[in-house]
């Protein structure tokens, strides 16, 4: 079964955390230093939340689709490429703490669309801490994003260990 992703970062994960709890009636399905995810079932929803900077509105990080299967990761990058859209695969790739085969494409809007599949989980050690000095996350937990010096939002598209001077990379 594959699940559309909606990414948000916000403010007061705690209250995140709380809201979309009692929204969605359930509890997240991982917990972990400035990160959170559910796995909704009705309707099928993977929702992640990654903290942000304190009294910031929450805004959409980003979005995707999660697949079953490597296989089905590959299948959506070819035909997204055969669809003349520029595609970025990230394959074992670490992020959100899982371990993860992914491909990633823009939107007009340059928002940021993954397909991607679960491979394992990267910290399992880690779940239901809340302590971001415990995180092996860039910055302050973020996801999908290059983050720099000051906590800004800097270009999606380099690749892990070809940043520039300044910038720390984090995933999703």
């Amino acid at each position: 079964m594959s699940r559309v992703q909606l990414a948000l970062r916000v403010a007061d994960l705690d209250g995140s955390i709380d809201f979309y709890s009692r929204l969605f009636n359930t509890a997240p399905a991982k917990r972990r230093p400035g990160y959170a995810n559910f796995a909704i079932a009705e309707p099928p929803l993977k929702l992640v939340l990654l903290e942000g900077q304190p009294g910031t509105e929450t805004r959409m990080d980003h979005l995707g689709v999660e697949v079953e299967s490597t296989d089905l990761v590959a299948a959506a990058t070819n035909r997204l490429a055969d669809a003349g859209l520029a595609t970025r695969v990230e394959d074992n790739t670490t992020c959100c703490y899982a371990v993860q085969d992914k491909v990633w494409v823009s939107g007009p809007g340059n928002e940021p669309w993954e397909v991607y599949t679960v491979t394992g989980d990267a910290r399992p050690d880690l779940e239901g801490k809340a302590d971001l000095d415990l995180s092996d996350v860039s910055g302050l937990g973020g996801c999908c994003t290059n983050i720099d010096d000051n906590n800004t939002d800097v270009d999606r598209t380099h690749d892990a260990g070809d940043e520039p001077a300044g910038k720390t990379p984090a995933c999703c």
